[in-house]
């Protein structure tokens, strides 16, 4: 039987390693060995390509933790949260789909002082219009812009859509601003919220980027990122261009000259090796590390995944009418249900694979309810038809309001949250 691909490149890089290399192309490879295995497993996930398990497509939540080196939130953190704050936690949070960190306990450590630190997420503005997996960081994001009371800045990476696609750097640009909207109609607070494209605000932290860029090595960016030789200088460059907005005084307007006012990101899991490069780097500029609070994928429609723009029936698109939500979610809603009626009454549904119950565990604030719709439908007394209704119903007035709150913001609104101005700190 000829030799797959990750055992021709595991039997070059033994034969390599065999050998006299420096350390660091010894770290090389043996991270190359570690991406060919990984791959042979089936799970990969970095900001550039998130792939399930090659049989069950699902993502390990558990070996990210192990590989990324995060941490779990566990009860005792959410109940930390919830003393200090006065407030019920997020169900995005009882219900760990946010569940991994670095550092929470030190933002809420600064919280309880009374000591400043900002909110930093982002979105790289690849299509005109968002799907609903998009809203998950931004919503959760406003939840704790709200309950802690602190700035956010929201960077918008027209640059890094243009590194990696094929549009032009203008239509990024353009797409950038489109996705503001939608952004806005979240529901931020004008008055402590700064959205900045890269394009339009890269002066203010070139000094960073320089910075950073002079601390990370090209067999740095490869063994965070995978790329080759073949990948051009742009995506080598980009990582300390993400990386700069963790460290306060990007932002003048905001923070003066500080360089001591912390930052907490929220984001998808797939985002953290940015911020592992990151935290690398800021102990070496005299920087503090960005605190990170990591988020589960959003699941496509057909359950293996996440969402995709790229794909029309993967996602329910905050600009679809209520008509394309009941024929997406009916059409192409993977089902945890059985094959017959009578054998779902029989054996029950799996509420672990069925995607309209997924999506409520996002949507459905009632955690009672939720409970209730899981075990009727495993028990087989909930149809798949039924729960799928019960979905169109919680979803389809969600999509609306944003809808009618995106109506509502204009250029001009997208200009003020994007003019360079003193906001409340």
């Amino acid at each position: 039987m000829p030799e797959t691909d990750e055992q021709k490149a595991q039997d070059l890089a033994k034969r390599i390693l065999a050998a006299k290399l420096s350390e660091v192309d010894r770290k090389r490879i043996t991270d190359l060995l570690n991406e060919a295995k990984e791959k042979a497993e089936g799970q990969v996930v970095n900001p550039i390509d998130v792939q399930g398990d090659s049989k069950t497509g699902k993502i390990d939540y558990v070996k990210l933790i192990e590989k990324f080196g995060t941490e779990a939130i566990d009860e005792k953190l959410i109940k930390r949260f919830e003393k200090l704050t006065g407030r019920e936690a997020h169900p995005w949070l009882r219900r760990g789909l946010f569940y991994s960190h670095r550092d929470f306990e030190f933002i809420l450590d600064l919280y309880e002082q009374k000591k400043p630190f900002y909110l930093y997420t982002g979105r790289g503005p690849s299509s005109a219009s968002l799907h609903m997996g998009h809203l998950i960081p931004f919503m959760f994001t406003q939840y704790l812009q709200e309950v802690f009371n602190v700035p956010l800045v929201i960077q918008l990476t027209d640059d890094e859509k243009y590194f990696w696609k094929d549009k032009s750097l203008s239509e990024y640009h353009r797409l950038a601003f489109e996705n503001a909207k939608d952004i806005i109609a979240v529901g931020f607070d004008i008055t402590k919220t700064f959205i900045f494209t890269d394009l339009d605000f890269i002066q203010y932290m070139y000094p960073n980027v320089c910075m950073i860029q002079k601390k990370v090595t090209a067999n740095q960016i490869q063994n965070i990122f995978g790329f080759g030789a073949e990948a051009h200088c742009g995506k080598y460059s980009y990582p300390a261009i993400q990386a700069a907005p963790s460290f306060s005084n990007c932002f003048p307007h905001i923070f003066g000259s500080k360089v001591d006012v912390p930052c907490l990101i929220p984001c998808a899991i797939d985002q953290d090796p940015y911020f592992r490069m990151t935290r690398d780097v800021a102990p070496r500029l005299g920087y503090l590390k960005p605190a990170l609070i990591h988020s589960k994928f959003f699941p496509a429609l057909q359950g293996a995944g996440k969402m995709s723009s790229s794909n029309e029936n993967s996602a329910i698109f905050l600009t679809d009418n209520a008509k394309k939500i009941k024929t997406k979610v009916n059409k192409y809603a993977y089902s945890g249900g059985r094959e017959t009626v009578e054998e779902h009454r029989k054996l029950g549904g799996v509420p672990e694979k069925d995607v309209p119950y997924q999506y409520l565990t996002y949507f459905l604030d009632d955690d009672k309810q939720l409970k209730q719709i899981y075990d009727d439908y495993k028990s087989g007394k909930m149809l798949t038809g039924e729960i799928k209704k019960f979905l169109i119903d919680t979803i389809t007035p969600i999509v609306q309001r944003h809808q009618k709150m995106r109506a509502a913001v204009t250029d001009d609104v997208v200009k003020a949250f994007c003019s360079i101005r003193k906001i409340k700190f």
